[in-house]
């Protein structure tokens, strides 16, 4: 297959993942079924683990999900190789009692979750997702279709409106979903019926709002890829088609590859699920136990091991280039990018991105650099939160993308395909 209908084939298919994946619980529960799918076996925290080697497994913790792979010839000091993304996105979350309106319209009370772009989801339809816990103990998934809308006041009624919107971020932000009353209405009805189950026996919600349109290919030369949760789906998707193909091939003998998908990103990562969090610590100390591994052989291994935590980055923005560093302008379609930061946000190191040029000279890809403009400042990922925790060697890497934080952003083409093949690159060696 000719790269450039590759490079499209992998952006239809992230459509598709970010589609199945409208929160961040659905976006864990698709890596484990595409994983499971590809011959990778599910493993239950509660239970024993496996203690052979040779073996293809995934996890999933909440909205968290880490695959792995054992060599047959594994030992006790074999380093693991760590791509490292996240699940969630900016946007909207349902608080508690969430059916609200006003004079004949229902609404959505939501909270703010993280920081989006907030005029970007006004005029949008949009999806209400996430996990419902029940009475009976279970906790079920549930999406629905385009259910919500954040509608603009015209501009007739606010004549300013062009010379700068500002929204309120607790009355401009609450959705309409519907006509009539709150008290003869619940939006969590709406949760229940897409997950076919008896709304009363709700007990908890953990529920968002995603931008409810499809990924698209667009462009001069279909060079674009436009879709909400890309920041930090199509680093997921990246690290799942990667860790299938190198697994398949068999070229994966003398490191562990694992794929990493924290929850909690966008908030700081300080939870269970993520990257500030116990769970890639807890799994690596049962796999390296079920290696014999004792504490010095742990550490030897990690000594050893890469994390490459895959985030995106910033292109060029050619309306706004005083925005940028004078020198250091990423661009769409040129590559993945290096992300640099003298102060450690992120985790990027002269050793690291000599690594990472091996990676992409393996993968037969191009690369670009990241760096902030010193007047603005800097964002942070998971990268230098997993080298603090674990003192695992990390490069901070990622797309460059327009629109970040947006309901919908903008990607190249080339460089979600490109990045996809560096990471297979980086499972193998």
């Amino acid at each position: 297959m000719p790269a450039a209908s590759a490079a499209h084939s992998h952006a239809a298919d992230l459509a598709d993942f970010v589609a199945a994946s409208p929160s961040s619980y659905h976006a864990a529960e698709e890596v484990a079924r595409r994983l499971e799918d590809a011959g990778f076996t599910r493993l239950d925290e509660a239970d024993a683990w496996p203690t052979q080697a040779g073996g293809r497994y995934v996890i999933v913790r909440d909205g968290a999900a880490i695959a792995w792979a054992v060599p047959t010839d594994a030992t006790a000091t074999t380093p693991v190789h760590v791509l490292g993304a996240h699940t969630d996105s900016p946007g909207f979350k349902l608080k508690p009692k969430p059916t609200t309106g006003a004079k004949g319209w229902l609404q959505a009370a939501v909270e703010v979750y993280g920081g989006p772009l907030l005029n970007s989801w006004l005029d949008r339809e949009l999806r209400l997702a996430g996990r419902l816990a029940l009475a009976d103990g279970r906790v079920v998934l549930a999406a629905t279709g385009p259910l919500l809308r954040l509608p603009q006041l015209a501009i007739h009624l606010d004549r300013g409106v062009n010379d700068g919107l500002a929204l309120d971020k607790q009355t401009g932000t609450q959705p309409v979903w519907g006509l009539g009353e709150p008290e003869s209405a619940d939006i969590l009805a709406e949760l229940a019926a897409a997950a076919n189950v008896d709304p009363a026996e709700i007990r908890g919600f953990d529920a968002v709002v995603a931008d409810a349109a499809h990924g698209t290919i667009f462009g001069k030369d279909d060079a674009f890829f436009a879709s909400g949760r890309l920041d930090d789906l199509a680093s997921v998707h990246a690290g799942v088609v990667a860790l299938i193909e190198a697994v398949d091939s068999g070229a994966s003998g003398t490191v562990i590859p694992m794929l990493a998908a924290f929850d909690h990103e966008e908030l700081g990562s300080a939870s269970r699920s993520g990257a500030a969090g116990p769970i890639l610590e807890d799994v690596l100390e049962r796999i390296y136990a079920s290696l014999g591994s004792d504490a010095e052989d742990l550490r030897r291994a990690y000594t050893s091991s890469w994390c490459l935590s895959s985030d995106v980055g910033h292109s060029v923005h050619p309306n706004f280039v005083q925005r940028h560093d004078p020198v250091v302008q990423p661009v769409l379609g040129s590559g993945p990018i290096l992300k640099i930061n003298a102060n450690q946000r992120y985790a990027t190191d002269a050793v690291g991105a000599a690594a990472w040029a091996s990676w992409c000279e393996s993968a037969g890809v191009g690369s670009q650099e990241f760096v902030s403009n010193n007047a603005v400042p800097c964002g942070s990922t998971i990268g230098p939160i997993t080298a603090t925790r674990l003192g695992i060697r990390t490069v901070d890497v990622g797309i460059p993308i327009l629109s970040m934080h947006s309901a919908r952003e903008l990607a190249g083409v080339s460089d979600l395909y490109d990045l996809s093949r560096v990471a297979r690159a980086f499972f193998a060696i």
